[in-house]
């Protein structure tokens, strides 16, 4: 009975928001049939996630306002992050995974939602000094360890998530303009330096068939442009489940991982695109809802972190889908196919529901004075 009670405090308009961006991701990859074995494999990892999800929301998170644990997760993350040199595995160019036999494990996605915490600590403390520009360089130096343990394997896509949840969680912290500017030179003297001495051929390749895509079409710039007529034919109501061409003749690479948004604009058409863009438009709103209700900062802040988390993924992989931004190999919130990044997203709202569960109802001008120093 008591398990029943805090079930209630679950958010389940946020839950059920999930639900339809899970079914349009298995209905997409289940559309191919074949050999093809991911619907079903995705069935298993969703089971996983919910399961977890389900789990977390039961669980008193006020342990991980201590500075102890996490230093412990951030540690953790960093050791397995730099293991993966010795005994990862190499997939699509990266040594970002771990080889367990019947799965493999990305530890990059997981590393994000540590960084969400981490963040979320030293901000909760700090964000009435937070115009002093000493802690946008300390939290910066907490995001660039991840970042470059990734960037070296090299996984380009990860990196830019950390550095977009940085700066996301910098800014809702309340920077100011100046230092803000200071930011956005130090993003492209660090551009530079990475376009200089880090990035591999293949990732400039992809940078450059961004700003000229139509310059290579058949070589640095053929995923993206498949993808974009995939989406173009795809009309106004889709070609219907089962029916895309571009898809199913194999023109659309990773269909069921970093284009998977443009294998269902083809068989769903713009409608469906507009309701996907809907349910995720809920989902990002349920998540600050609850989270400008956190019993302190650390539980605000750590929400919105978390919907950085999630919009972050979302403008990526739709940006590169539609042409818009590079070709960086990020997946979709809760379409594309894995179970690392499906585990991290369900953990992060489980976590987010138990923290739910001691929330308060307060008046909106009293979080504006409290978390926003105004008023």
């Amino acid at each position: 009975m008591t398990e029943f009670f805090r079930l209630q405090k679950i958010d389940w308009i946020l839950f059920f928001s999930t639900l339809p961006l899970l079914f349009a991701g298995v209905i997409t990859m289940s559309s191919f049939g074949g050999d093809d074995a991911f619907a079903s494999k995705q069935m298993i990892w969703i089971a996983v996630s919910l399961v977890i999800f389900f789990i977390f929301s039961m669980v008193d998170f006020r342990f991980l306002r201590r500075t102890g644990v996490i230093i412990f997760l951030f540690m953790s993350g960093c050791v397995v992050l730099i293991s993966l040199f010795l005994v990862g595995s190499v997939f699509k160019g990266a040594q970002g995974w771990f080889n367990l036999g019947f799965f493999a494990v990305q530890p990059a996605d997981p590393m994000k939602l540590v960084l969400v915490l981490v963040l979320t600590k030293y901000f909760s403390r700090r964000h009435i000094e937070i115009a002093n520009i000493r802690h946008i360089i300390v939290s910066g130096i907490y995001a660039l360890i991840p970042f470059l343990l990734v960037v070296v394997q090299p996984d380009f896509g990860s990196a830019m998530i950390f550095f977009l949840i940085w700066l996301g969680m910098v800014f809702v912290s309340g920077i100011s303009k100046k230092h803000l500017l200071a930011v956005f030179a130090l993003g492209l003297i660090s551009f530079g330096t990475l376009w200089g001495f880090v990035f591999q051929d293949y990732q400039k390749l992809r940078i450059m068939s961004f700003i000229h895509p139509l310059a290579d079409i058949r070589g640095a710039g053929y995923n993206a442009f498949q993808s974009t007529v995939a989406i173009g034919s795809g009309g106004i109501l889709g070609k219907g489940v089962g029916y895309g061409t571009q898809s199913r003749l194999n023109f659309l690479p990773e269909y069921q991982t970093d284009f998977v948004f443009a294998a269902f604009s083809e068989e769903w058409g713009f409608v469906g695109v507009v309701l996907l863009f809907i349910f995720f438009g809920i989902l990002v709103w349920r998540i600050l809802a609850n989270a400008i209700l956190g019993e302190t900062n650390f539980e605000i802040l750590f929400g919105m972190g978390v919907a950085i988390y999630f919009i972050a993924h979302f403008i990526i992989n739709v940006g590169m889908n539609i042409g818009l931004l590079p070709v960086t190999g990020t997946t979709i919130p809760f379409l594309s196919y894995g179970g690392s990044h499906l585990i991290t997203e369900f953990a992060a709202l489980g976590i987010l529901m138990g923290m739910k569960r001691y929330s308060r109802v307060a008046h909106r001008d009293d979080l504006q004075h409290e978390f926003l120093g105004v008023g």
